[in-house]
């Protein structure tokens, strides 16, 4: 099934073995360390792939869980890492988003958008009211990434009512400092940047991943706090003719 084909990609729903093969060959270039041919989690993930509309040759994928309420964020990806008790009465229905790759020998913004405009879709098409997953930072350095957590922790806090708590054998808290916000964007994964551009918010810690040689913190965006102007971008982009 496609779901989205603007210009020379296009965005579709995973097939089969085939296609699912393709995918964990793609994230084992992204993700050194996922080399064991997929995970768990992908038997109840749809898995979206990004190719080229005329020859079919991978560009990205990601996968998407999708649950009514949040009865179900037991099962996601991010609850082996985070308590997330208190997203079991969220309001609505929400959507992890996991092993987002892009192929790194492509350099054509087009598979960004794309990749957005798709997931729009998605959003849209199942009334997704909260968006959520893991950002990863490269290494299991802390202090490499100061800047940057000292930034989350002064303005990017999730609210207390749904903030998750500590699970994980291995975490650093998150401490507020003074960091001037320019220089901590520039340190802030790209799609992590993307997030707190769409007004998404973070865990209070980050957890330090040995498997996947990364830290990350757990990341939400409430679709209905999505800043206008952001929002009408997505869904241009997504060719859609209204807004919420």
């Amino acid at each position: 099934m496609i779901i989205l084909e603007r210009g020379a990609l296009r965005a579709r729903a995973a097939d089969g073995q085939k296609d699912l093969a393709a995918s964990h060959a793609l994230r084992a270039r992204v993700f050194p360390t996922d080399r064991a041919g997929g995970d768990r989690f992908d038997a109840h993930c749809q898995h979206v792939l990004i190719e080229d509309s005329a020859t079919g040759v991978l560009r990205g994928s990601f996968r998407i869980f999708a649950m009514a309420d949040g009865r179900g964020v037991a099962r996601s990806y991010s609850a082996q890492f985070y308590d997330l008790d208190a997203l079991e009465s969220y309001p609505g229905a929400m959507l992890e988003i996991g092993r987002f790759c892009l192929d790194p020998e492509s350099q054509d913004p087009d598979l960004v958008r794309l990749a957005w405009g798709a997931l729009t879709r998605l959003v849209d098409a199942q009334d997704i009211a909260l968006l959520f997953g893991c950002a990863s930072f490269p290494d299991t350095d802390a202090a490499a990434h100061a800047v940057a957590f000292a930034h989350l922790a002064a303005r990017h806090l999730a609210p207390p009512r749904w903030r998750p708590r500590r699970k994980a054998a291995m975490t650093v808290p998150l401490t507020p400092g003074p960091v001037a916000p320019a220089r901590a964007m520039a340190a802030m994964p790209p799609l992590l940047r993307t997030y707190l551009g769409m007004g998404g918010w973070v865990s209070d810690h980050a957890v330090i991943d040995r498997t996947m040689g990364t830290m990350h913190v757990f990341t939400g965006v409430e679709i209905a706090a999505i800043p206008p102007a952001r929002a009408r971008l997505l869904r241009a982009i997504a060719g859609a003719e209204t807004a919420r």
